[in-house]
């Protein structure tokens, strides 16, 4: 009886049909055979594993045969693994509300669960330094019996719906969509930030485990709920139980390619700084002191809103593309001779026109391809995420005059620049200005992080990307920030140290805006969820070295460049 309310449980945190087919005190068949109860589980979506892709595995790079039967396995069952993400869609897990998350944390551990994790916890991380609550991290441990022992970061949060009215299905229903050039992705928030790629990793280790019987590495797990909110939850796990990562020989984490089909990995990261500015008529003195009053006082009355206005003029140019702030560029390290080749090499195939398009933009700041992918990697920016106060009813008439505005504004960074440094600087500027009474609320900060990418970990996803004809730039000793922004720097030396790399077949866009989506039957040069879900099982096979001899360090000749 346990062990079948055990099963119904993982059933219904899952959210997978098929799990249930094994419940029961012998699990074995009743008046039906297995493969009429398999049959009557698969779902019926006619998902084609290879899609309209014009690129292809090159097999014979795969030396491992039990390789070879776990991608037909991931074919044969690429409906249900669709599926699978669904499901998993359908659950809201949005952090800065809080919608979800406490479910989603006991979905995520189903997973671990369901993987065979000997070891799967829900940690509830308490008050977080910056004093916010932090949402629960997930921690599982794989033990295999493996040489290696590899770290997988995951997320399970994602961002808010803001913008309901401008989305082409439902934001939590999962639903498939043609959309050119795919003929299927699937549309829904988290789709590609992180759930789909999350999801392609979970099916491709449970088809290795429905294979082999065994994963070809150990595996500890971290699923943070804070990503959305500078990791402030994660940061406090990492940094109050690094004993948990004492046997990881590496970090391997998800990835994707771009819409042109290439992939630069994911390793080092910029900072990342996100702060409050608040002006109130409480601490100006002037203007209302307690609350909202009615506008009609604006005629006798000063205006924080109008204040909090000037102010943030002070802080970027008439472009907004450039901070006013004194010392803000200070202590820039100037771009490295490897990085800056990399990027020259990337400019040459990128088209400004179809990348605005993809981003939904109408342009970028500057017509040249180089420095487009300059300022997108090595750059710096002071932005206005929003700002709030006051009748913030769209199209509604009512006369307020603002007790308090706040602004948010997210500050990402780059070596040698610091987090606190740029705080301290933009309140001299307030200062400066006449505007003491600003008030600066510090919501989270995330250092820079530089880590090379010739590692065993490293070489093994970029073999994996030249057997499957990925575009991307080579290993390198260099130290770099090229992976963008995500908490790289908790696992390169701020509380454990192990080499780092992620990378996957696969895509997907709109990131943070309406119709995020995920590639599910690829197109061109685009993987969809089949090739994603082979792509980690060969990146893991390589690490262990049981695909072939693993790449020599600096072995740059067999890479393919960008």
């Amino acid at each position: 009886m346990k062990a079948l309310k055990k099963c119904l449980m993982m059933s219904i945190a899952m959210g997978v049909v098929t799990a249930l087919a094994s419940c029961g005190p012998d699990s074995g068949p009743s008046d039906k055979t297995e493969s009429q109860t398999a049959a009557a589980a698969t779902p019926k979506l006619g998902i084609r594993p290879h899609g309209d892709t014009t690129i292809d595995i090159d097999m014979s790079q795969i030396h491992n045969a039990d390789l070879k039967k776990i991608y037909s396995y991931i074919d044969t069952n690429i409906d249900q693994h669709v599926v699978n993400l669904q499901k998993w869609i359908q659950q809201p897990s949005i952090s800065n509300t809080g919608e979800g998350i406490q479910e989603s944390a006991e979905m995520v551990k189903g997973f671990f669960d369901q993987l065979g994790c000997q070891q799967t916890k829900v940690y509830d991380v308490g008050q977080t330094e910056w004093g916010q609550q932090g949402n629960p991290v997930v921690f599982a441990k794989c033990d295999e019996g493996a040489a290696k022992t590899v770290a997988i970061y995951w997320m399970y949060d994602t961002m808010p719906v803001t913008q309901p009215d401008l989305w082409k299905a439902p934001p939590f229903e999962g639903r498939l969509v043609e959309q050119a050039p795919y003929k299927k992705v699937l549309i829904g928030r988290g789709a590609v930030n992180s759930k789909g790629p999350e999801m392609a990793m979970w099916n491709a280790l449970m088809s290795i485990k429905a294979v082999t019987g065994k994963l070809p590495v150990n595996l500890i797990f971290i699923a943070e709920g804070d990503e959305e909110r500078m990791d402030m939850g994660y940061r406090k796990f990492i940094t109050t139980h690094k004993e948990l990562f004492k046997d990881v020989d590496a970090m391997y984490t998800f990835g994707g390619q771009s819409p042109g089909g290439g992939s630069r990995g994911l390793s080092g990261s910029e900072g990342c700084l996100f702060i409050e500015l608040t002006t109130s008529g409480t601490s100006w003195g002037r203007g209302p002191t307690y609350s909202n009053i009615h506008g009609a006082f604006k005629r006798s009355v000063d205006s924080p809103a109008w204040r909090h206005i000037k102010m943030l003029s002070t802080l970027v140019d008439d472009s907004g593309n450039h901070s006013l702030v004194k010392g803000f560029y200070d202590n820039i390290k100037p771009i490295s001779k490897y990085d800056d080749a990399k990027l020259h090499a990337a400019a040459k195939g990128y088209d400004l026109k179809v990348a605005a398009q993809n981003l939904g933009v109408a342009r970028f700041i500057s017509d040249d391809p180089y420095t487009v992918l300059k300022m997108s990697s090595q750059g710096t920016s002071f932005n206005l995420d929003g700002i709030w106060g006051g009748n913030m009813f769209a199209g509604g008439s009512g006369a307020i005059l603002p007790n308090k505005i706040t602004s948010k504004h997210n500050i990402r960074y780059v070596p040698n620049m610091n987090g606190p440094d740029l705080v301290k600087k933009i309140r001299a500027h307030l200062d400066s200005h006449g505007y003491k009474d600003v008030q600066i609320n510090v919501v989270g900060d995330v250092p820079w992080a530089m880590t090379t990418t010739d590692t065993e970990i490293g070489r093994a996803v970029n073999s994996m990307f030249n057997t499957f004809n990925i575009p991307h730039a080579p290993v390198h000793s260099e130290a770099s920030i090229m992976g963008g922004y995500w908490p790289s720097y908790l696992f390169s030396g701020f509380a454990v140290n192990v080499p780092i790399f992620g990378g996957m077949a696969g895509s997907g866009g709109n990131a943070h805006a309406a119709n995020e989506y995920y590639v599910i039957e690829g197109a061109g040069k685009v993987y969809g969820i089949a090739g994603a879900e082979k792509s980690v099982a060969t990146a893991l096979y390589n690490y262990a070295g049981l695909n072939g001899p693993m790449p020599k360090p600096l072995d740059e000749d067999s890479e393919k460049k960008m």
